[in-house]
């Protein structure tokens, strides 16, 4: 993302992977006023991989949480929910029917690293009686779970998956 915001170019992870060097170097060492040069390559970029780049970037400089939540099925639940998170902005949302009690759901949530942590999202919900599980740093979650909400529903006898 860093040099996307530099450049107005995209790079394949593999390319960045000289910038992702240097910032980690700069984090753990506390340089300032030196000048660091990285080679940038590959631009082996389609669509899919861009959207897998640009979602990476967001979860990775902190400004994105990935968590599943646990609502009661129930009129009003989701407006609750939406009130728990405030006026933070849903940036994915899945939801599966579950059981007649509780419905799980998978939700992308923009945050920000210094003015509105992932902690303090998490805080707010779990504070208001929503049960949490942070899935941010999960691979897992990351790469296939977003596509699996849900898993088996009881009592849907009648369901069409597109």
């Amino acid at each position: 993302k860093d040099i996307y915001d530099d450049t107005r170019s995209i790079t394949e992870p593999s390319g960045a992977l000289g910038v992702a060097g240097i910032k980690k170097y700069v984090e753990q060492r506390g340089v300032s006023g030196q000048t660091l040069v990285a080679i940038d390559s590959g631009a082996n970029v389609n669509f899919d991989r861009l959207r897998h780049v640009a979602e990476r970037a967001e979860l990775g400089e902190g400004r994105e949480a990935i968590i599943a939540v646990t609502i009661p099925e129930q009129p009003g639940s989701f407006k609750a929910f939406c009130e728990a998170i405030g006026k933070r902005q849903i940036t994915e949302f899945n939801y599966r029917y579950h059981t007649d009690r509780e419905a799980h759901i998978f939700v992308g949530v923009q945050t920000h690293p210094e003015n509105d942590p992932r902690s303090a999202l998490i805080a707010s919900l779990t504070g208001q009686g929503f049960p949490v599980l942070d899935l941010t740093d999960n691979e897992l979650a990351k790469l296939h779970i977003r596509h699996m909400v849900g898993g088996h529903a009881e009592r849907v006898d009648d369901e069409v998956v597109l």
